[in-house]
């Protein structure tokens, strides 16, 4: 048995797909007593997705099996932004419960710096957990020695912060936190969801491909994602153009699963361009993912000022190759040039044409690298994430 048990309290803005499995596991952790806050319940119904362009309902369960509660307050039902939603009653609750710390999911809401400040009043420990890196935004001179100014505000907050991966954590350094601060809480999915559910739809693999008009036999590349500017989707069907028409006897499927707003355009292109092997089949919820991941060879992430790309996670899980971009930040620790995949720079149509022709035109190393994948991301998981958060606690509390 621990020697003593850590009451932590964590502020999120409302429940993440991502998350649930990740607060479930921190709840069932012995020394580790968790309770999570929400200011918005906006996830569990059905809701707007900017990003989709549609309106999204989860198929996960997002808060069951850790204590939670929602805080009252104003904008909850609407979306999320830097000021909204607006809630009160937490510095309350800190004090009748008697926390340890306060984890908090990202430092530029107005809600979050309240609660730290008000919990590093209280001789509450703060640990600060947030995506950003130095390419996930433009930053200009003048901006980056304002965003350098307000981490000297925070550090003098936050006693810890939780490194998602190594952009983030260089992220951190360059505005200057000091490594001993710095703990590595990784980006992480529900490996075993992803692998079991993939292996699952492996035996009706035949089925989906004939459902989906795909020929036996040819190779298939995929996107899940946003069809938004910032994830770059058309990069993607211009390298598959590229490729088509440089390339013999091999002849991929392009899917695109997802929606927004650039997804009328990208159709029209490619029914413009004769482009009969792509395919958009719409958006698909988080248990009908694995089954695509199953089918493809390939999985392609183009993104620009991507903070990490936790769907390359995903099909990493499932044992599937994978091609990023350098502006995707899970790039640095998970994708392995030539090894589980290709990584490529960002905006260079020709070397993801040449990524993809590399990767669909020899089935072998496609199915070598899936295997690597898997091998990767076994070693980056929600054991590495409590065990970052258990040394955090450990190294502020004592």
């Amino acid at each position: 048995m621990p020697d003593r048990k850590y009451r932590v309290a964590y502020l999120v803005t409302h429940p993440i797909q991502y998350q649930a499995p990740l607060l479930r596991l921190i709840a069932a952790q012995p020394d580790i007593d968790l309770t999570v806050f929400f200011q918005s319940d906006l996830s569990l119904h059905e809701y707007a997705d900017a990003g989709f362009g549609r309106t999204v309902k989860w198929d996960v369960p997002l808060i069951e099996g850790f204590r939670h509660e929602f805080l009252p307050g104003l904008w909850r039902h609407g979306p999320v932004t830097a000021h909204r939603p607006f809630s009160w009653g937490f510095a309350r609750r800190l004090r009748r419960s008697r926390f340890d710390a306060l984890w908090v999911h990202g430092y530029a809401r107005s809600a979050n710096w309240l609660a730290m400040l008000w919990a590093k009043a209280r001789g509450i420990r703060v640990l600060v957990r947030d995506e950003a890196t130095l390419f996930s935004a433009e930053r200009t001179g003048p901006r980056r020695a304002a965003k350098r100014a307000f981490f000297a505000s925070l550090r003098a907050v936050a006693d810890a912060f939780l490194a998602i991966g190594t952009a983030n954590r260089e992220y951190y350094l360059a505005n200057g936190v000091e490594e001993s601060r710095i703990f590595s809480m990784p980006y992480c999915v529900d490996n075993d969801f992803f692998a079991l559910r993939a292996a699952e739809a492996a035996g009706q693999r035949d089925r989906l491909r004939s459902d989906l008009g795909l020929e036996p036999g040819r190779p298939v590349i995929l996107y899940a994602s946003k069809f938004e500017p910032r994830k770059r989707p058309q990069d993607l069907l211009l390298a598959y153009e590229h490729m088509m028409a440089q390339s013999g006897t091999v002849r991929p499927y392009l899917l695109f699963a997802g929606d927004g707003e650039l997804r009328a355009s990208l159709e029209a292109s490619a029914a413009r361009k004769g482009l009969d092997a792509v395919k958009f089949l719409g958006f698909r919820n988080q248990t009908e993912l694995p089954a695509l991941y199953d089918l493809c060879d390939v999985f392609v992430l183009p993104s620009a000022r991507e903070p990490w790309g936790l769907v390359v996670n995903e099909v990493m899980a499932a044992g599937r190759a994978v091609i990023v971009s350098d502006h995707v930040g899970c790039a640095r620790d998970l994708v392995r040039h030539g090894v589980n995949g290709m990584v490529y720079r960002m905006g260079d149509v020709e070397a993801l044409a040449a990524a993809l022709g590399a990767v669909t035109g020899d089935p072998g190393r496609s199915v070598t690298m899936g295997r690597a994948s898997r091998e990767i991301i076994a070693l980056w998981s929600f054991c590495e994430d409590i065990a970052g958060l258990r040394q955090a606690l450990q190294a502020v509390l004592h």
